[in-house]
């Protein structure tokens, strides 16, 4: 593999901007990065298929090893990593001050599928007592009214769901017509007089599940489209070589002081308390270091019946000369 060229698309991080700017270079690929928001990287990839490589939903590329033909091999590097008990938001005249409050209750969400909402409705029924289909769910868009889905979705029958298409879910929140929502951005309508979080101290319940699982839950994972990684083997070390390094800088960059990579004053110390509360390694790289995660996330989405299929963590990266790391 050599001079081997490559549309990448991923978002705009840090874990990714030393493979946008040549900082790092992948192994024998010339690679034209595309630096786009996350939903209109994965619209435009799961409609258009358009990058060769992409950070991908990992739900929903979860969803994609059951096709007779896998359109994609993942790479075990996560881009994206969020607790999410900080992004669920409620109206305050819902009643709701913790997950269980939520049975019965009107739930928006922008996607069925996305990682966030299978993290949420699996954590929530395993440690704090609200059952996955115990709340009704309300499709939508987030700032503005959507017509339907911006990609494939499958709604099992489990669950009742309704889609909105009138008004956007942070409208609805606000004015009381759902009762809370489950999303990766924070709507527009927060903080106001009607819509606050559920956890006032996200921090405090985030660390709690951190130490009870070791799970720092990722969002996305790396996808290649298969048949080129069939054709080319070296391709995923190559991959988790450079992406891996390019992690390692991000974390160089928030550590040296000397002119601040964020506009964060207390990087630095934001740094040092995630590594003493998380460990050194807390966003870690590889199958092996993974795996408890990736077997609660597979299950996850088993008792969703987004998949039918019990996958092993090997399964997701089938294929691959890296199953090993």
């Amino acid at each position: 593999m050599s001079g081997l060229k490559l549309k990448i698309g991923v978002s705009d991080s840090d874990r990714t901007r030393p493979i946008a700017n040549g900082e790092v270079m992948i192994d024998g690929v010339v690679p034209e990065v595309t630096l786009m928001g996350v939903q209109a990287l994965f619209n435009r990839q799961l409609k258009e298929h358009y990058f060769d490589v992409c950070e991908f939903p990992l739900a929903t590329y979860l969803r994609t090893l059951e096709r007779p033909e896998r359109p994609y091999l993942a790479v075990p590097l996560f881009p994206s990593r969020h607790f999410r008990f900080s992004s669920v938001f409620v109206n305050k005249k819902s009643g709701i001050e913790k997950p269980a409050d939520m049975a019965g209750k009107r739930i928006g969400l922008m996607v069925f599928d996305m990682a966030a909402a299978v993290w949420q409705r699996g954590i929530f029924e395993e440690f704090h007592g609200l059952p996955r289909n115990a709340p009704i769910y309300v499709t939508g868009g987030l700032e503005a009214p959507r017509s339907g889905d911006e990609h494939p979705q499958v709604y099992p029958p489990k669950f009742t769901i309704e889609h909105r298409t009138d008004k956007s879910l942070a409208e609805l929140l606000a004015t009381g017509e759902i009762d809370a929502l489950y999303t990766a951005r924070a709507p527009s309508t927060w903080p106001s007089e009607t819509v606050g979080r559920l956890f006032e101290d996200p921090k405090t319940v985030e660390l709690e599940y951190y130490r009870e699982t070791g799970i720092f839950p990722p969002m996305h994972i790396l996808a290649i489209k298969q048949p080129l990684a069939k054709e080319n083997p070296a391709l995923a070390k190559a991959l988790f070589d450079a992406f891996s390094e390019a992690q390692k800088i991000a974390r160089a960059k928030l550590f040296d002081q000397v002119a601040l990579s964020t506009m964060l004053p207390w990087a630095l110390e934001s740094l040092l308390e995630a590594e003493r509360e998380l460990g050194t390694d807390y966003w870690p790289v590889g199958l092996a270091k993974n795996r408890t995660m990736l077997e609660t996330v597979i299950r996850y989405l088993r008792e969703d019946e987004l998949i039918t299929t019990d996958f092993a963590p090997e399964d997701l990266f089938e294929g691959s000369d890296i199953l090993s790391t």
